[in-house]
């Protein structure tokens, strides 16, 4: 089942229309439609509505940027794993170049993005603490959602941009820091896991089928956060690495999770919002699909129902061919990838002579032998999985204890077995933890996760040597002239924004 959210601007509810109706008299009543902040929060329905309203605002990952773009794209085109078929689009262009500017449009609408998901989340931790009457369990675990749903925003925004303005209350043209200045990225790392700390203790259930953030999902993202903040550019070690480990282990040991037996689970409607889908982002076509699908598919090779077909980001031809041999990721059709498929999305089977997504594949929108697409897509937008849990912890212990031991063995191997590839054993501490971050590349490619991992380790894996380059000076396989510099370790600031608020400069370095 999927949390159904819909978000049309002023949430309006049935419900204001029968307050205060009764004696008064019609002229002296105010607009019952006329909301603002001050007048919505009154009863318990709109703190539902106006949570839901954040869980909403998530979606602008998958949100258009310009021709045939969106903005998941941006995380993807600057590791060198993928490539865009499509020419139209300067911004992907640039991007993949590695010659983006804060003129970019994508750059401008994840800043602005994450920042309307701070905004909505900030009114619910502001307003819904006064609502009486309310039960009490239920507001406290709404603030938790809230809370999470604003350190989620937080750890993108400060990966990416570095020092940014922290805003934790609700604004207007009359606040005091109407125009924030930035905050040190420690002091942003210390709000998001208080939010999450305080998420944690929120009474939210370990798992929820609906697609609401549950215990599981804050524990998920914390340990993210520590392993994240045990590298760079906090550089804060062995301790932070044990706080990882712990906190992932939690989710570990706990029961509901796990990996799914078959990748096909990862993009089956029937899987989602459980198992190993620990948060997603939620599509339901019904509200709003999903609408990245067409950017996914080759350009226009009539491989589905939809006549759309744009190739924007696709994988690289050096990164599909380095998973280990028999590796079932790479299988086709099985896997993360697809060098065949149907005409028209039912009819015969055809080769495309090159890799792409199978990964998030919707076969009920695109259609599968025999039975035509849809072109309706209710598949969500994977944000953690169990997996990545598995390799979270088997990375910090390791680094935290200074070797690994069975747990940190057995939970990279689970992820080996699955795809059918030979257990890790009797490795050095450096060599198990190189065998990581190559499970890491392989496992969770696709998923704008490497992009964080190639900024936070200052490493890139060489898909040529099966080794680990250093992040400055690194170049892309089949692009040699483009090469990875100490400014690419940020993006920089959209420049429309430090046009409207000349607080935030200085503009990031090499920009």
């Amino acid at each position: 089942m999927k949390l159904n959210i819909k978000y049309t601007g002023k949430i309006l509810l049935v419900a204001l229309v029968v307050l205060g109706a009764g004696c008064k008299k019609f002229l002296s009543e105010s607009d019952p439609s006329n909301l603002t902040p001050e007048t919505y929060y009154t009863i318990p329905e709109h703190a539902e509505a106006a949570v839901a309203a954040a869980y909403a605002q998530t979606r602008f990952i998958g949100s258009g940027a310009g021709i045939f773009a969106a903005n998941f794209s941006m995380l993807e085109l600057v590791t060198g794993t993928a490539r865009t078929e499509t020419g139209q689009n300067s911004d992907l262009n640039n991007l993949l170049g590695l010659s983006f500017n804060g003129e970019n449009l994508l750059v401008r609408n994840w800043w602005a993005g994450l920042y309307n998901v701070i905004a909505q989340t900030n009114l619910v931790t502001e307003r819904v603490p006064g609502i009486e009457p309310m039960d009490g369990t239920r507001k406290a675990q709404i603030i938790g959602e809230a809370k999470f749903l604003r350190a989620w925003a937080y750890f993108y925004l400060v990966r990416l941009y570095g020092d940014v303005p922290l805003i934790t209350t609700p604004q207007s043209a009359g606040s005091k820091d109407f125009y924030p200045t930035r905050t040190a990225t420690e002091q942003i790392y210390k709000q998001i896991t208080d939010d999450l700390i305080a998420a944690e203790a929120a009474g939210l259930p370990w798992q929820d089928a609906s697609g609401r953030v549950s215990k599981g999902a804050v524990k998920s993202l914390l340990a993210k956060v520590y392993l994240t903040m045990a590298g760079q550019p906090l550089n804060k070690g062995a301790a932070y690495y044990k706080l990882a480990a712990d906190k992932s282990l939690e989710v570990m040991t706990s029961s509901g999770y796990g990996l799914f037996s078959s990748y096909a689970d990862l993009h089956s409607l029937s899987q989602e919002n459980k198992g190993e889908h620990i948060f997603e982002i939620q599509y339901l076509a019904s509200v709003t699909g999903n609408p990245m699908q067409q950017l996914l598919l080759p350009n226009f090779k009539d491989v589905s129902a939809y006549s759309d077909e744009m190739g924007s980001t696709v994988p690289t031809n050096e990164f599909y061919q380095s998973f280990e041999p028999g590796d079932l990721r790479a299988k086709d059709r099985e896997g993360f990838f697809y060098t065949s498929y149907y005409t028209g999305g039912d009819g015969a089977l055809k080769p495309l002579n090159a890799p792409y997504i199978f990964k998030h594949f919707d076969i009920v929108a695109n259609g599968t032998f025999g039975t035509k697409g849809t072109t309706q897509s209710d598949l969500n937008w994977p944000q953690i999985r169990f997996a990545e849990v598995l390799l979270v912890y088997a990375e910090a212990q390791n680094r935290a204890d200074g070797s690994p031991n069975a747990a940190a063995y057995e939970a990279v191997n689970k992820i080996r077995r699955r795809a059918l590839l030979p257990e890790l054993s009797g490795l050095s501490q450096t060599a198990f933890e190189e065998a990581v971050w190559r499970e890491r590349w392989h496992e969770l490619c696709y998923e704008g996760i490497t992009w964080f991992d190639m900024v936070r380790l200052r490493k890139v894996y060489n898909e040529t040597t099966n080794g680990f380059d250093n992040f400055v000076g690194h170049a892309f396989a089949g692009s040699p002239s483009t090469k990875l510099a100490e400014k690419h370790l940020l993006f920089p600031l959209p420049s429309v924004e430090i046009k409207n608020n000349l607080n935030l400069r200085p503009q990031n370095p090499g920009y």
